[in-house]
Protein backbone atom coordinates (compact mmCIF):
# COMPACT_ATOMS: atom_id res chain seq x y z
CA UNK A 1 0.00 0.00 0.00
CA UNK A 2 3.08 2.12 0.60
CA UNK A 3 3.48 2.15 -3.26
CA UNK A 4 -0.20 3.27 -3.91
CA UNK A 5 0.29 6.39 -1.69
CA UNK A 6 3.48 6.88 -3.33
CA UNK A 7 1.68 6.83 -6.94
CA UNK A 8 -0.68 9.19 -5.44
CA UNK A 9 1.63 12.08 -4.43
CA UNK A 10 3.59 11.76 -7.54
CA UNK A 11 0.16 11.84 -9.60
CA UNK A 12 -0.93 14.96 -7.95
CA UNK A 13 2.38 16.98 -8.45
CA UNK A 14 1.22 17.66 -11.72
CA UNK A 15 -1.77 16.75 -14.60
CA UNK A 16 -1.01 14.84 -17.58
CA UNK A 17 -2.77 16.90 -19.61
CA UNK A 18 -4.17 13.57 -21.05
CA UNK A 19 -7.43 11.91 -21.80
CA UNK A 20 -7.88 10.58 -24.78
CA UNK A 21 -9.78 7.53 -26.78
CA UNK A 22 -8.09 4.13 -26.28
CA UNK A 23 -7.18 1.92 -23.23
CA UNK A 24 -7.29 4.13 -20.54
CA UNK A 25 -10.58 4.17 -20.14
CA UNK A 26 -10.10 0.92 -19.31
CA UNK A 27 -9.99 0.57 -14.94
CA UNK A 28 -9.17 -2.81 -13.59
CA UNK A 29 -10.34 -1.76 -10.68
CA UNK A 30 -7.16 -3.54 -8.34
CA UNK A 31 -5.49 -2.34 -5.98
CA UNK A 32 -3.00 -3.29 -3.14
CA UNK A 33 -3.36 -5.74 -0.44
CA UNK A 34 -0.98 -4.46 2.54
CA UNK A 35 -0.10 -1.47 3.85
CA UNK A 36 3.16 -0.51 4.69
CA UNK A 37 2.22 1.44 7.67
CA UNK A 38 2.40 0.68 11.65
CA UNK A 39 -0.24 1.12 13.52
CA UNK A 40 0.10 3.45 16.91
CA UNK A 41 -2.45 3.29 18.99
CA UNK A 42 -0.99 5.65 21.43
CA UNK A 43 -0.96 8.41 19.01
CA UNK A 44 -4.72 7.88 18.44
CA UNK A 45 -7.20 10.55 19.19
CA UNK A 46 -10.31 9.57 21.48
CA UNK A 47 -12.74 8.74 19.74
CA UNK A 48 -15.25 11.30 19.45
CA UNK A 49 -19.36 10.92 18.54
CA UNK A 50 -20.46 11.58 14.61
CA UNK A 51 -22.95 13.91 14.41
CA UNK A 52 -26.43 13.24 12.83
CA UNK A 53 -26.47 15.41 9.23
CA UNK A 54 -30.37 17.25 7.85
CA UNK A 55 -32.72 14.95 5.73
CA UNK A 56 -31.93 14.26 2.42
CA UNK A 57 -34.17 13.22 -0.34
CA UNK A 58 -35.98 9.84 -0.10
CA UNK A 59 -34.84 9.12 -3.77
CA UNK A 60 -31.34 8.69 -2.65
CA UNK A 61 -32.65 5.30 -1.31
CA UNK A 62 -31.42 5.77 2.18
CA UNK A 63 -32.88 6.34 5.94
CA UNK A 64 -32.26 9.34 8.29
CA UNK A 65 -32.38 8.71 12.01
CA UNK A 66 -34.46 10.14 14.41
CA UNK A 67 -35.23 13.93 15.01
CA UNK A 68 -34.38 13.46 18.92
CA UNK A 69 -31.01 11.94 17.82
CA UNK A 70 -30.16 14.56 15.64
CA UNK A 71 -31.05 17.19 18.77
CA UNK A 72 -28.86 15.57 21.34
CA UNK A 73 -25.56 15.40 18.46
CA UNK A 74 -25.78 19.16 18.47
CA UNK A 75 -24.25 19.47 21.89
CA UNK A 76 -21.54 16.92 20.55
CA UNK A 77 -18.15 17.84 19.37
CA UNK A 78 -17.92 17.10 15.30
CA UNK A 79 -15.59 13.81 14.56
CA UNK A 80 -11.56 14.34 14.28
CA UNK A 81 -12.25 14.99 10.34
CA UNK A 82 -14.21 17.94 10.89
CA UNK A 83 -11.81 19.77 12.43
CA UNK A 84 -9.49 22.19 11.28
CA UNK A 85 -6.21 20.54 12.38
CA UNK A 86 -7.28 17.01 10.69
CA UNK A 87 -8.00 18.59 7.28
CA UNK A 88 -4.07 18.50 6.19
CA UNK A 89 -2.78 17.39 2.68
CA UNK A 90 -0.01 15.72 1.23
CA UNK A 91 0.29 18.20 -1.34
CA UNK A 92 0.00 22.12 -1.91
CA UNK A 93 -1.22 24.09 -4.60
CA UNK A 94 -4.16 24.80 -6.96
CA UNK A 95 -6.14 21.95 -7.23
CA UNK A 96 -8.25 23.77 -10.09
CA UNK A 97 -5.08 23.00 -12.60
CA UNK A 98 -5.83 19.51 -12.44
CA UNK A 99 -9.48 19.66 -12.54
CA UNK A 100 -10.05 22.15 -15.29
CA UNK A 101 -10.40 20.75 -19.06
CA UNK A 102 -7.93 21.90 -21.44
CA UNK A 103 -8.81 23.82 -23.73
CA UNK A 104 -8.32 21.35 -26.87
CA UNK A 105 -10.12 18.61 -25.67
CA UNK A 106 -13.28 17.20 -25.64
CA UNK A 107 -15.42 17.76 -22.26
CA UNK A 108 -16.68 14.01 -22.78
CA UNK A 109 -13.27 12.98 -22.96
CA UNK A 110 -11.93 14.76 -20.13
CA UNK A 111 -14.91 13.78 -18.04
CA UNK A 112 -14.29 10.18 -18.84
CA UNK A 113 -10.78 10.51 -18.42
CA UNK A 114 -11.68 12.15 -14.85
CA UNK A 115 -14.37 9.47 -13.93
CA UNK A 116 -11.69 6.66 -14.45
CA UNK A 117 -8.85 8.38 -12.73
CA UNK A 118 -11.17 9.13 -9.66
CA UNK A 119 -12.18 5.74 -9.49
CA UNK A 120 -8.38 4.68 -8.94
CA UNK A 121 -7.87 6.60 -6.22
CA UNK A 122 -10.86 5.59 -4.42
CA UNK A 123 -9.79 2.28 -4.86
CA UNK A 124 -6.83 2.47 -3.34
CA UNK A 125 -8.93 3.72 -0.46
CA UNK A 126 -11.37 0.91 -0.45
CA UNK A 127 -7.90 -1.31 0.08
CA UNK A 128 -7.49 -0.10 2.99
CA UNK A 129 -10.71 -0.53 4.96
CA UNK A 130 -10.38 -4.51 3.51
CA UNK A 131 -6.94 -5.05 4.93
CA UNK A 132 -7.30 -7.93 7.49
CA UNK A 133 -6.76 -7.34 11.05
CA UNK A 134 -3.38 -8.30 12.52
CA UNK A 135 -5.22 -10.12 15.24
CA UNK A 136 -8.51 -11.34 14.08
CA UNK A 137 -7.78 -11.79 10.39
CA UNK A 138 -11.13 -10.04 9.47
CA UNK A 139 -10.74 -7.41 7.52
CA UNK A 140 -11.46 -3.96 8.85
CA UNK A 141 -14.59 -2.91 7.31
CA UNK A 142 -16.98 -6.26 7.68
CA UNK A 143 -20.16 -7.00 8.07
CA UNK A 144 -19.86 -6.89 12.59
CA UNK A 145 -18.80 -3.39 12.52
CA UNK A 146 -20.56 -2.10 9.51
CA UNK A 147 -23.83 -4.13 9.59
CA UNK A 148 -25.21 -1.49 6.92
CA UNK A 149 -24.01 1.03 4.72
CA UNK A 150 -24.00 3.95 6.57
CA UNK A 151 -22.87 7.81 7.24
CA UNK A 152 -23.30 10.51 9.41
CA UNK A 153 -27.14 9.39 10.75
CA UNK A 154 -28.02 7.79 6.90
CA UNK A 155 -27.95 4.75 5.81
CA UNK A 156 -27.51 4.40 2.47
CA UNK A 157 -29.36 0.79 0.65
CA UNK A 158 -29.00 -1.74 -2.62
CA UNK A 159 -32.05 -2.64 -4.48
CA UNK A 160 -32.69 -6.29 -4.90
CA UNK A 161 -33.90 -8.20 -7.87
CA UNK A 162 -37.17 -7.38 -7.28
CA UNK A 163 -36.24 -3.71 -7.31
CA UNK A 164 -36.73 -2.94 -3.22
CA UNK A 165 -34.48 -1.31 -1.26
CA UNK A 166 -32.59 -3.56 1.63
CA UNK A 167 -30.48 -2.95 3.96
CA UNK A 168 -26.74 -4.75 3.53
CA UNK A 169 -23.27 -4.30 5.16
CA UNK A 170 -21.24 -1.87 4.30
CA UNK A 171 -18.28 -4.41 2.97
CA UNK A 172 -21.36 -5.99 0.20
CA UNK A 173 -22.71 -2.73 -0.55
CA UNK A 174 -18.92 -0.97 -1.33
CA UNK A 175 -17.96 -4.26 -3.42
CA UNK A 176 -21.46 -4.69 -5.72
CA UNK A 177 -20.52 -0.25 -6.00
CA UNK A 178 -16.97 -1.94 -7.32
CA UNK A 179 -18.56 -4.42 -9.18
CA UNK A 180 -21.13 -1.94 -10.73
CA UNK A 181 -18.49 0.74 -11.76
CA UNK A 182 -16.29 -1.82 -13.36
CA UNK A 183 -19.09 -2.69 -15.76
CA UNK A 184 -19.72 0.71 -16.61
CA UNK A 185 -16.11 1.44 -17.37
CA UNK A 186 -15.42 -1.70 -19.20
CA UNK A 187 -18.93 -1.27 -21.35
CA UNK A 188 -17.35 0.05 -24.71
CA UNK A 189 -20.66 1.23 -25.59
CA UNK A 190 -20.22 3.74 -22.62
CA UNK A 191 -16.39 4.32 -22.56
CA UNK A 192 -15.70 4.04 -26.43
CA UNK A 193 -12.01 2.54 -26.99
CA UNK A 194 -12.78 3.27 -31.03
CA UNK A 195 -9.85 5.45 -32.03
CA UNK A 196 -11.16 5.69 -35.52
CA UNK A 197 -14.60 7.21 -34.41
CA UNK A 198 -15.52 10.46 -36.23
CA UNK A 199 -18.04 12.75 -35.07
CA UNK A 200 -21.07 12.83 -38.11
CA UNK A 201 -20.19 16.63 -38.39
CA UNK A 202 -16.32 15.63 -38.86
CA UNK A 203 -17.01 13.71 -42.23
CA UNK A 204 -16.30 16.02 -45.35
CA UNK A 205 -19.55 17.27 -47.20
CA UNK A 206 -18.32 15.81 -50.18
CA UNK A 207 -16.69 16.47 -53.50
CA UNK A 208 -17.25 16.52 -57.49
CA UNK A 209 -18.49 12.68 -57.62
CA UNK A 210 -20.76 13.21 -55.04
CA UNK A 211 -23.62 12.43 -54.37
CA UNK A 212 -23.03 8.86 -54.92
CA UNK A 213 -25.67 5.94 -55.94
CA UNK A 214 -25.06 4.85 -51.92
CA UNK A 215 -24.57 7.97 -50.66
CA UNK A 216 -27.31 9.41 -48.07
CA UNK A 217 -29.01 12.71 -48.82
CA UNK A 218 -30.07 14.18 -45.91
CA UNK A 219 -33.03 16.10 -45.57
CA UNK A 220 -33.34 20.02 -46.04
CA UNK A 221 -34.34 22.11 -42.69
CA UNK A 222 -37.78 22.44 -42.07
CA UNK A 223 -37.87 25.91 -40.91
CA UNK A 224 -34.86 28.55 -42.30
CA UNK A 225 -35.06 30.08 -39.04
CA UNK A 226 -34.05 27.39 -36.85
CA UNK A 227 -30.88 26.94 -35.06
CA UNK A 228 -27.69 25.31 -36.11
CA UNK A 229 -28.53 22.80 -33.13
CA UNK A 230 -31.64 22.13 -34.16
CA UNK A 231 -30.76 21.20 -37.46
CA UNK A 232 -27.97 19.25 -36.80
CA UNK A 233 -30.26 17.13 -34.34
CA UNK A 234 -29.92 15.98 -30.16
CA UNK A 235 -26.58 17.18 -28.71
CA UNK A 236 -25.43 16.08 -25.33
CA UNK A 237 -22.48 15.48 -23.82
CA UNK A 238 -19.63 13.96 -25.69
CA UNK A 239 -21.54 13.14 -28.87
CA UNK A 240 -18.69 14.62 -30.94
CA UNK A 241 -16.52 12.12 -29.02
CA UNK A 242 -18.56 8.61 -29.80
CA UNK A 243 -20.04 8.93 -25.80
CA UNK A 244 -24.08 7.88 -26.00
CA UNK A 245 -26.46 10.09 -24.99
CA UNK A 246 -27.08 8.30 -21.63
CA UNK A 247 -23.00 8.51 -20.96
CA UNK A 248 -24.09 12.10 -18.22
CA UNK A 249 -26.33 10.52 -16.75
CA UNK A 250 -24.61 6.66 -16.06
CA UNK A 251 -20.83 9.45 -14.86
CA UNK A 252 -23.54 10.76 -12.40
CA UNK A 253 -24.54 7.78 -10.82
CA UNK A 254 -21.29 6.57 -10.64
CA UNK A 255 -19.68 9.88 -8.70
CA UNK A 256 -22.89 9.62 -6.57
CA UNK A 257 -22.18 6.34 -5.95
CA UNK A 258 -18.16 6.78 -5.10
CA UNK A 259 -19.81 9.44 -2.87
CA UNK A 260 -21.38 6.87 -0.83
CA UNK A 261 -18.24 5.24 -0.39
CA UNK A 262 -15.88 7.83 1.00
CA UNK A 263 -18.62 9.59 2.86
CA UNK A 264 -18.89 5.17 4.57
CA UNK A 265 -14.36 5.54 4.50
CA UNK A 266 -14.40 8.65 7.35
CA UNK A 267 -17.51 8.12 9.37
CA UNK A 268 -16.69 4.82 9.43
CA UNK A 269 -13.43 4.18 9.19
CA UNK A 270 -11.25 7.19 9.70
CA UNK A 271 -9.99 6.32 12.91
CA UNK A 272 -9.13 2.96 12.38
CA UNK A 273 -7.20 2.55 9.97
CA UNK A 274 -6.40 5.83 8.46
CA UNK A 275 -5.18 7.60 11.17
CA UNK A 276 -3.68 4.86 13.33
CA UNK A 277 -1.41 4.56 9.99
CA UNK A 278 -0.91 8.37 9.42
CA UNK A 279 -2.78 7.70 6.38
CA UNK A 280 -5.56 10.42 6.90
CA UNK A 281 -3.71 13.31 4.26
CA UNK A 282 -3.78 10.78 1.87
CA UNK A 283 -7.03 10.07 2.36
CA UNK A 284 -8.05 14.27 2.10
CA UNK A 285 -6.25 14.33 -0.88
CA UNK A 286 -8.13 12.38 -2.79
CA UNK A 287 -11.51 13.42 -1.63
CA UNK A 288 -10.66 17.02 -2.05
CA UNK A 289 -9.42 16.51 -5.79
CA UNK A 290 -12.80 14.42 -6.00
CA UNK A 291 -14.97 17.08 -4.44
CA UNK A 292 -13.53 19.42 -6.94
CA UNK A 293 -14.09 17.81 -10.05
CA UNK A 294 -18.01 16.64 -9.24
CA UNK A 295 -18.50 20.25 -8.19
CA UNK A 296 -16.66 21.68 -11.22
CA UNK A 297 -18.88 20.11 -13.69
CA UNK A 298 -22.32 19.26 -11.84
CA UNK A 299 -21.35 15.54 -11.35
CA UNK A 300 -22.68 15.71 -7.94
CA UNK A 301 -25.49 17.65 -5.71
CA UNK A 302 -25.52 19.33 -2.71
CA UNK A 303 -27.58 16.43 -0.86
CA UNK A 304 -25.41 14.05 -1.56
CA UNK A 305 -22.30 15.53 0.01
CA UNK A 306 -24.38 16.89 3.04
CA UNK A 307 -22.58 13.99 5.12
CA UNK A 308 -18.97 15.28 4.49
CA UNK A 309 -20.30 19.33 4.37
CA UNK A 310 -18.69 20.22 7.51
CA UNK A 311 -15.14 19.23 5.35
CA UNK A 312 -16.09 20.87 2.45
CA UNK A 313 -16.71 24.06 3.88
CA UNK A 314 -13.07 23.72 6.32
CA UNK A 315 -11.23 23.19 2.84
CA UNK A 316 -13.58 26.44 1.49
CA UNK A 317 -12.05 28.49 4.53
CA UNK A 318 -8.83 27.76 4.44
CA UNK A 319 -9.16 28.42 0.42
CA UNK A 320 -7.80 24.69 -0.20
CA UNK A 321 -10.90 24.44 -2.00
CA UNK A 322 -12.15 26.58 -4.90
CA UNK A 323 -15.35 27.90 -4.80
CA UNK A 324 -18.07 26.33 -6.97
CA UNK A 325 -18.21 28.24 -10.44
CA UNK A 326 -20.42 31.06 -10.87
CA UNK A 327 -23.64 30.97 -13.26
CA UNK A 328 -22.22 32.70 -16.80
CA UNK A 329 -18.61 32.32 -16.00
CA UNK A 330 -16.90 29.43 -18.41
CA UNK A 331 -15.67 26.59 -16.73
CA UNK A 332 -12.12 27.12 -18.07
CA UNK A 333 -11.59 30.72 -17.75
CA UNK A 334 -9.31 30.26 -14.83
CA UNK A 335 -5.93 32.18 -13.99
CA UNK A 336 -2.39 30.77 -14.16
CA UNK A 337 -2.01 29.11 -10.99
CA UNK A 338 0.76 26.47 -10.01
CA UNK A 339 -0.46 22.69 -10.13
CA UNK A 340 -0.57 21.27 -6.41
CA UNK A 341 2.55 19.87 -5.31
CA UNK A 342 3.71 17.55 -2.95
CA UNK A 343 4.67 18.66 0.81
CA UNK A 344 8.37 18.76 1.79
Amino acid sequence: MAAFFNSVRQGFGGRTGKSGNGNSFKGNGQGASSIGFQSNPSLAPSPSPVPQSPALHQAMSFENSSPSDSQSSLSRRPPFFFREEYSNLIVKGNFMTLAAKPVLVEEGEWLAHQVVEQYRLLDGMIQIIRTPDEKTGVAICNPDVCPTMSASGHTYTWLDNHKRPIKIPACQYIQLVQKWINGKISDSNLFPVDVTFQSPAAYPSGGASTPGANTPIALGPTSLNAPLSALSGREWLGKTSGFPENFESDIKSVYRQMMRCYAHIYHGHWLDPFWHINAYKELNTCFIHFINVGRLFNLIGDKEMEPMQPLIDVWMSRGLLPAPPQAGKPENALAPAPAPVPVA
